[in-house]
């Protein structure tokens, strides 16, 4: 049997809904009538009543139920068991968006060395698409990213996010006043990677107001971004998080032209299963990091989205 297909049931006599549970498990209705289809002729048994009311249990439903239960309970306790143990070893893999190394990354794996110094760390940097695609097909533990990734084994964290602004290099000829962002469009814009959120976003503002055919130039690498930036190649839509050294020199500038570019999100994302307690445990010491870099430097570069508490 199949323990998925289990869990799929639970979640719909808990929701009362097959809708409502492809949403919270990342998978569609059809898949979820599916796996229900499975387990209701493995079990020989009808195990809802679907009718104008909802979705509601059968007298077996609410037998199989019970059993199902105490069967993923004891599963979840299993993994705990075996987590406990290896915890402190192993291996965890991180992915992170460029935004991030470049800001908060390296006191979580400073910590993260400290805290367990046999754990093997490894960490890959890549743009928000190809880590949600790494972390889909399992080659990651955890990535921080821009969006939900939407897959019935991961789950989601949304953060926080890093402001944009339109950043210039103080000497070029760029570095002066424009009187609205049609007219700043008309600039060469430096942005990140072409079909990356920010870009998108990006564009949604500007065709919003009737700019249809920007001169926005995407660049795969923030380091590579924020140089053309500060050589004075075009007005960067970019974080101030990332030259905040440059800006406190006078080297570059923001300019005080609006709207700004979208802020840019960040969201944890995690694959379920076995190993769940050591990706949690360095997700936890992730929010601490980011939570005292927020405060060092304050809400033009990062907004921490307060922690979710349950009603």
């Amino acid at each position: 049997m199949n323990l998925k297909f289990l869990e799929t049931f639970v979640w719909v006599a808990r929701l009362k809904s097959f809708r409502l549970t492809a949403e919270k498990l990342f998978s569609t209705q059809a898949a979820i009538s599916s796996r229900i289809a499975v387990l209701e002729s493995e079990l020989g048994v009808k195990l809802f009543v679907r009718d104008s009311r909802g979705v509601t249990l059968t007298p077996e439903g609410h037998q199989v139920l019970e059993y199902a239960e105490r069967m993923l309970d004891t599963l979840h306790e299993l993994h705990q068991a075996i987590d406990a143990g290896r915890v402190s070893q192993g291996r965890i893999r991180i992915g992170a968006m460029d935004t991030v190394v470049h800001t908060w990354l390296s006191p979580l794996v400073a910590r993260g060395m400290e805290r367990f110094p046999e754990l093997e760390i490894e960490l890959t940097t890549d743009t928000a698409i190809n880590l949600a695609e790494q972390l889909r097909k399992g080659y990651l533990d955890l990535v921080f990213q821009t969006d939900p990734i939407r897959h019935e084994s991961v789950l989601n964290l949304e953060l926080g996010s890093y402001p944009l602004r339109w950043v210039v290099a103080s000497g070029s000829h760029y570095a002066r006043d424009y009187a609205s962002l049609e007219e700043l469009a008309s600039e060469r814009v430096v942005t990140f990677s072409k079909h990356s959120r920010p870009h998108l976003d990006l564009l949604t503002l500007l065709q919003a107001r009737g700019i249809s055919v920007p001169r926005l130039n995407c660049v795969n690498s923030v380091a590579a971004m924020t140089r053309l930036v500060r050589d004075g190649f075009g007005i960067g839509a970019l974080p101030p998080a990332l030259v905040t050294q440059e800006l406190e020199r006078g080297e570059l500038r923001v300019l005080r032209v609006e709207p700004p570019p979208p802020d840019l999100p960040l969201v944890a994302s995690w694959r379920g299963g076995s190993g769940l307690e050591l990706v949690e445990q360095v997700l936890g010491m992730g929010r601490a990091v980011l939570a005292a870099y927020a405060e060092r430097v304050g809400p033009a570069h990062f907004v921490l989205l307060p922690p979710v508490t349950d009603a």
